[in-house]
């Protein structure tokens, strides 16, 4: 079975596709890339998660955009996905603990355990990379298994799904969270402008980052998911600072802004940008990345050596 055919449901719409099919470049071939590639987003995708998932959402509020495009992603087996991986020349991806709570009904109803991240990074260190999630409404007990993630399993970061939780990423209730994460060493990851499901997106706006990083000034931050509609927030924050990194994922590169494709390229834009997935098919992403006109290093930066320095992981630079 193909990786469309896998992933069909989510694969076919990008965030502001206006449910188009992902668009081909003249030309373009399903060809992998030179580069080892590094996704920094990424979920549990085993089908017994996804069942989960999917019974959770019975009952809940459901927006246009989630009607349309259906289920995410999911694989018969570990194996399978690396399969793909392999063929689209993917090194590693980052598995994420995600924590989402139902703005609708007030409950967790996407809430991954560490045993089922742990059941990719255990297996398969070499390729998978766990980050830990984050419950604001259970600081002392959160802070402990992200502890312990990080500390006793090599887990490198946190991811943050925040807007279910009707909060702002620099609420009160996250800095513990910054602060455990400042000293551990590890960054954070989280989703950044509007948000998918039927919650409200205001928690999620990029120039919160602002204040996150002026009172964790050596606190690692990724603004996940490109900040739209409020890229330029994104960019305006990681151009200000040292701290704060840039992630594609979530878009095929075809729909990527103007101003986004310029960054990437720029002197200081090379350095910090991230590429991922969220989901979406690894060859059609990583062949429109080829069509975006970037230098070889500043491709291999995005796809690999960028995410080695931010998440210090044990490897040389990508050579193709």
């Amino acid at each position: 079975m193909g990786e469309r055919s896998l992933a069909r449901s989510y694969c076919d719409f990008g965030p502001l596709a206006d449910f188009l099919p992902v668009p081909r470049f003249p030309g373009e071939t399903q060809t992998s890339s030179t580069i080892p590639a590094i996704d920094f987003m990424y979920y549990v995708a085993t089908e017994e998660f996804m069942r989960k998932w999917d019974e959770a959402k019975k009952g809940e509020l459901l927006c246009r955009m989630e009607r349309a495009i259906g289920g995410l992603p999911r694989y018969p087996s570990i194996e399978a996905m690396l399969a793909l991986m392999d063929e689209a020349n993917v090194q590693k991806v980052f598995i994420t603990q995600c924590k989402m709570w139902s703005y609708w009904r007030k409950w967790m109803y996407m809430d991954t355990q560490l045993d089922e991240v742990l059941q990719y990074t255990e297996r398969y260190p070499d390729r998978f990379v766990g980050l830990a999630g984050y419950n604001p409404f259970r600081i002392r007990e959160s802070l402990k298994e992200i502890e312990t993630a990080v500390t006793k399993h090599g887990f490198k970061g946190v991811y943050i799904h925040i807007y279910g939780f009707d909060i702002g990423i620099d609420d009160r209730k996250m800095y513990p969270m910054y602060a455990l994460c400042e000293g551990l060493g590890v960054p954070v990851s989280l989703q950044v402008g509007h948000v998918l499901e039927a919650m409200p997106s205001e928690g999620g706006r990029p120039m919160l980052l602002d204040r996150v990083a002026c009172d964790f000034p050596n606190l690692k931050l990724i603004g996940a998911h490109t900040g739209w509609p409020w890229v330029d927030e994104l960019l305006s924050v990681c151009y200000k600072w040292d701290n704060i990194w840039f992630g594609i994922d979530a878009w095929m590169p075809k729909y990527l802004a103007p101003q986004i494709v310029q960054f990437l390229g720029s002197r200081l834009g090379r350095d910090r940008c991230l590429w991922g997935t969220n989901g979406l098919p690894w060859k059609e992403s990583l062949a429109q990345v080829e069509q975006l006109g970037l230098k070889e290093e500043v491709k291999r930066k995005l796809l690999h050596d960028n995410a080695v320095e931010v998440f210090g992981l044990a490897e040389s630079s990508a050579s193709g």
